[in-house]
């Protein structure tokens, strides 16, 4: 007699939910976005088995069925909503290494919260960055990618990590993730995505992810980014991983690098008293 298909429940263990919630918390810092309260009140209750995902989200979604000035001002329906939504997908079985994957994470994260969910870009976008002082990263081509990030995913998957020192390792998921978030694919939302996209694919290698760089680390997360995927040659400055890579060795082996964003300031992009109030 053969066994049944069982239904894949949320994790009882309330150290590894906090630590989801950790991550989907600290995630929204990196738009700026501080979930609320009320936020944190039911992630302890979905930490403690009195609440699960789902009856969180309809609470919610009552809670901001009118949203006052300041809710839309804020966007504390967005970083809510977000991050409990990011929580339930660390929480559930992962995502495989795909565009389909991509575009279904954000889709989940971001629905009834932007109407391009789950939907790639059809303009070309810049950001100023501040740690380039106002410089942007340049965005893959809208009409590129799908191609661009196809060709990064079945890189990926053509490569073994099998027999790979750590340092190898920590390289290879760096750059993955460097390519992933400079297609920038979406309209909003890319960093949010990327970041969860890759833990579900680091947990399901089988690596053990320690949530709180998400929580404590993410606007560096971000920068180390930016730092990854800019290059201004004529004047010598060209890309780097090593921010990067030190932010996966510390969330994938608790190495104990120091991870300051001052240290990720490109300062050859910045006259001497005039850095636009940022601290080098």
């Amino acid at each position: 007699m053969s066994e049944e298909y069982q239904i894949y429940g949320e994790t009882i263990n309330k150290t590894v939910k906090k630590s989801y919630w950790d991550a989907a918390i600290g995630l929204q810092r990196v738009d700026g976005l501080t979930p609320t309260k009320y936020l944190s009140e039911l992630a302890e209750a979905n930490i403690e088995g009195e609440l699960s995902y789902h009856q969180i989200e309809d609470l919610l979604y009552k809670r901001y069925e009118n949203e006052s000035s300041e809710d839309i001002e804020n966007r504390n329906k967005e970083a809510d909503l977000v991050a409990a939504r990011i929580a339930h997908i660390l929480d559930s079985p992962g995502y495989p290494s795909k565009i389909t994957s991509l575009k279904a994470i954000h889709k989940e994260l971001f629905k009834d919260i932007y109407d391009h969910a789950g939907q790639f870009r059809k303009v070309n976008i810049y950001k100023p960055e501040p740690v380039l002082n106002g410089e942007t990263v340049k965005y893959t081509n809208y009409t590129a990618l799908e191609d661009t990030l196809e060709y990064d995913m079945d890189t990926e998957k053509s490569k073994s990590y099998a027999g790979l020192t750590e340092n190898k390792v920590i390289k290879r998921i760096a750059t993955f993730t460097s390519s992933i978030w400079q297609a920038h694919p979406f309209m909003e939302g890319n960093t949010r995505t990327t970041a969860v996209f890759m833990e579900c694919y680091l947990n399901n290698m089988g690596f053990s992810v320690d949530n709180t760089m998400f929580k404590d680390y993410s606007q560096y997360f971000r920068n180390a980014l930016v730092r990854a995927n800019f290059a201004d040659y004529r004047n010598g400055i060209t890309e780097t991983n090593q921010y990067l890579e030190n932010f996966y060795k510390n969330l994938l082996s608790g190495a104990g690098f120091q991870l300051r964003n001052r240290d990720l300031i490109l300062k050859e992009r910045f006259t001497p008293g005039r850095d636009k109030g940022i601290e080098l």
